[in-house]
């Protein structure tokens, strides 16, 4: 309670400094104490001025049932500039599955780790193999999955009270939230809520974690070769496993989700990014989401079959989108927008030192684009290095795309093994403008017997007659295709919908006019409405990202 009288007292006081609006100014001004009077006609009646505040707080915290308690706890009100909200609490684990409802003027809040369900392990418990959950809270030995399900109604804003706040979603268990191109769902930090933050604003909490029983590589606990491998969530004080054989398994739907302001450091150099999938598998759904200013990764997707489509990243400051031990990824429809001189790669694709595991890394990513504005010094140049980074056994496909990224090199790919066991790159009908000539927008490199060298990573460019290295973009409003990418020649992506990993028909080449890039015409609606906007990537949402929405 006290922090949130804190920052209420804050927010206000900021308020005052800077002025609240109109109806703070009591008089045009004076000189010696008298009231300056201009003798100008009377101008016409002003507007009246905007409602600043208009959000009022709901009476009380809907009553769910959790373990046969109330589940939610009322922490009192907070107040920004969008008005005042009830404060609802969730509880540290959620053991049942509940459904959060929307209600005017409340917030579900966060206050540390909030864990859906109990982790069951590797594979499903029995009654013949019981397992003993690392989960904080669950003492008894499970025979079973405790099969948690998070339901969030649309229009539901989350927020966390503190920096350590992050969503776990367990292995066997799921979380169902599913927002409106209207209502989209929010999950955001305390000072977003008091209206603290700026397009600067990053790592103010942890972030969204999906935990599943997917294939992944570069264990931490077993072995690829035994076909036990796990990991643990990085930086997590209490673990928060992931990994297992079974690359359908299901952690359920988020769909039109907003995640702002997440990236919270929660052990040294470990941070959580705005969305985090750990060996989730192809049983999941994930459509329309935004991550808005992670101080990590816009989304890191460890091991695990990931099928996705409509993916924002704005303001990442670390890259916009992390593939890494042996996630196998199919993207539609991306935008990728870096603020000016932040940030380290659009893409970073690796599984660096762990060349011979299996399954590989693989990325293919269909109709994007994708924006470096100003290559930033503090991270790039001494991490990346380049726009898009491809090593160790990363297997990566780019159809239709764009990178635009005028200050730094295009692609940089390193070799730490020999060249069988390589990262590979395949590129069709992708446009790019980036800094140098020749082979100088390409860096090859690498320590192992076969390192790339910057020639052959330009090849895997040239090598094709529809990509174009050499690209001028005449992009509108930041990122809408203009006359010059409206004429590259799409590639037909369908041919790539082949194998269990990709089904048939998930890359599609609509609508028509079928075009490169994020958004060509016919295609411009998909990014609007549902997620929040800022001043390097005016997305036409309903709402600035520094901002709650109040309808």
């Amino acid at each position: 309670m006290n922090t949130i009288q804190r920052t209420i007292v804050l927010g206000c006081g900021l308020a005052i400094l800077t002025g609240c609006g109109p109806d703070d100014i009591s008089s045009p001004g004076t000189t010696g104490g008298v009231d300056v009077v201009i003798n100008n006609p009377a101008p016409p009646p002003p507007p009246p001025p905007p409602t600043s505040a208009t959000i009022t707080p709901a009476g009380a915290c809907p009553t769910l049932t959790n373990d046969g308690t109330v589940g939610l706890t009322d922490r009192g009100t907070i107040s920004g500039p969008t008005g005042s909200y009830r404060v609802c609490e969730l509880p540290s684990r959620i053991a049942r599955s509940v459904t959060l409802p929307r209600i005017s003027g409340l917030l579900y809040a966060m206050n540390g780790r909030v864990d859906v369900g109990c982790d069951g392990g590797f594979s499903a418990p029995s009654a013949a193999a019981p397992y003993t959950s690392t989960t904080v809270g669950c003492t008894a030995p499970l025979t079973a999955d405790t099969n948690v399900t998070l339901t969030v109604e649309p229009g539901v804003i989350f927020y966390a009270r503190t920096g350590q706040s992050w969503l776990a979603v367990n292995r066997g268990n799921k979380i169902n939230a599913v927002g409106t191109a209207t209502a989209p769902i929010i999950f955001t930090s305390q000072d977003n809520v008091a209206g603290l933050n700026t397009d600067n604003s990053i790592g103010q909490w942890g972030g969204v974690v999906l935990l599943g029983r997917g294939r992944v590589t570069d264990c931490v606990t077993g072995s690829v070769a035994a076909g036990n491998c796990e990991r643990d969530t990085e930086g997590a004080v209490n673990k928060a496993s992931y990994g297992g054989n079974n690359d359908a398994d299901s952690s359920g739907t988020m769909s039109y989700v907003q995640i702002r302001y997440s990236g919270f450091v929660l052990s040294a150099d470990k941070e959580l990014q705005a969305l985090t999938t750990s060996a989730i598998g192809s049983g999941t759904t994930l459509d329309h989401i935004q991550s808005h200013n992670s101080s990590d990764d816009g989304s890191e997707l460890f091991g695990g079959v990931v099928r996705m489509k409509h993916y924002v990243a704005t303001g990442a400051d670390d890259d916009s989108l992390d593939v890494d031990t042996g996630a196998r990824v199919s993207l539609q429809h991306a935008l990728l927008i870096q603020r000016p001189g932040e940030g380290d790669a659009l893409m970073e694709i690796d599984s660096n030192g762990n060349e011979l595991d299996q399954p590989r890394s693989n990325l293919k990513v269909v109709n994007f684009t994708a924006i470096q504005p100003l290559a930033s010094n503090q991270n790039n140049t001494t991490g990346d290095r380049a726009s898009a980074l491809f090593r160790g056994n990363a297997d990566v496909t780019l159809y239709n795309g764009l990178i635009i990224s005028p200050n730094n090199e295009c692609i940089r790919m390193t070799s730490n093994t020999d060249a069988a066991n390589r990262a590979t790159l395949t590129a069709r009908s992708v446009a790019l403008q980036c800094s140098g000539t020749g082979n100088a927008k390409f860096i090859g490199d690498g320590s192992g017997s076969a390192p790339f060298t910057a020639a052959q990573v330009r090849g895997f460019i040239t090598g094709d007659a529809s990509n174009n290295e050499a690209f001028v973009n005449s992009l509108t409003m930041t990122f809408v295709n203009g006359a010059n990418e409206n004429a590259v020649n799409p590639t037909d992506p369908s041919g790539l919908s082949t194998g269990t990993v990709i089904p048939a028909g998930f890359f599609t080449a609509s609508p028509t006019p079928y075009k490169i890039g994020a958004a060509f015409p016919g295609n411009t609606a998909w990014y609007a409405g549902w997620t929040c906007n800022s001043a390097f990537a005016p997305l036409g949402g309903a709402s600035a990202c520094t901002s709650l929405p109040t309808t």
